[in-house]
């Protein structure tokens, strides 16, 4: 059964330039399972795509669930940060200021990350690193390409008839990718320092999952198949073979979902997927909230 909820505009940060939403159970709900915080999509504010995020954070919170979204520096109403912090470890301080004034002023000491595209690659550099977050939830992240990935990818570009005139004609993705071939048998240096980025930026991820793993924390990927064409619903154990992902994670794959879930049904079924997920996490040791009146913005007593 759900139940009430609050929602409160928060200003926080060590100079309250970041901007949230609070979402949070009435006062006689019990706390139900761990806060979530819910994280940008690139430069789509905290809203979310098709304001999913909105909606999830309402539903989670009418289920019981302390639920913060928030806008990073520089995004939506969240000011820029100054100094000299690159974007990623900018990302990394402002969560961990979320985090912080959660803790402070509602008492939290456990919470699920939430992320979709960047966002997911922000819970996954951050998550392992920090004691209070004790799963995530990462949408459509990026995967490394891999040999079936290329297979499958050109398998289905060579059955339609448009790639194939688009090819005698010397256009498309196919042409461009054999010419890009044939050019690279000659540019071997140039080819080498492409491999080179490519096989950093797997490694990086790998880095990452194998320390979330040693944390043993929940995880939950959910993969968009009409994402990236070629994408397949293994692909992220074959990138990895040697982190044992397999049994570890869980892994949910929408075949008909983009990369943004557009798809009202499809984001249905998403919500009640994470849903479901968090609901049957154990449940973190919290007191219930009271009420709070309508010139009040935090969770403390």
């Amino acid at each position: 059964m759900t139940g009430a909820f609050n929602e409160r505009a928060i200003n926080f940060g060590r100079s309250a330039s970041l901007m949230g939403i609070l979402s949070r159970p009435s006062a006689e709900m019990p706390i139900r399972g761990p806060a979530v915080v819910l994280l940008n999509t690139g430069i789509a504010h905290r809203v979310g795509h098709h304001r999913m995020y909105v909606t999830m954070a309402r539903e989670l919170a009418a289920l019981g669930h302390i639920v913060f979204r928030f806008d990073f520096s520089g995004i939506g109403d969240s000011a820029p940060r100054g100094g000299t912090l690159n974007p990623i470890d900018a990302h990394q301080a402002d969560l961990g200021e979320a985090l912080d004034w959660l803790t402070t002023s509602c008492d939290v000491n456990e919470v699920i990350l939430v992320g979709l595209c960047m966002g997911a690659e922000i819970a996954l550099r951050f998550g392992h690193s920090d004691p209070r977050v004790s799963g995530l939830v990462l949408l459509d992240p990026e995967i490394p390409p891999t040999a079936r990935f290329y297979a499958n990818y050109t398998r289905r570009r060579l059955m339609r008839l448009n790639s194939w005139l688009s090819f005698f004609r010397g256009r498309g993705l196919v042409w461009d990718g054999l010419v890009a071939r044939t050019r690279s048998a000659f540019r071997g240096a140039a080819s080498q320092v492409e491999s080179a980025g490519r096989q950093s930026i797997h490694g990086e991820l790998g880095q990452l999952y194998l320390r979330t793993f040693e944390r043993k924390m929940n995880v939950l990927i959910v993969v968009a198949g009409q994402s990236l064409e070629g994408r397949y619903r293994d692909q992220l154990f074959d990138a990895f073979p040697d982190i044992p992902l397999r049994g570890w994670i869980s892994l949910e794959y929408f075949d008909q979902a983009d990369h943004t879930f557009t798809s009202g049904n499809i984001r249905s079924a998403l919500q009640a997927l994470i849903l479901r997920w968090i609901d049957a996490l154990p449940a973190p040791v919290s007191p219930s909230l009271p009420q709070i009146s309508s010139g009040e913005v935090v969770c403390a007593r």
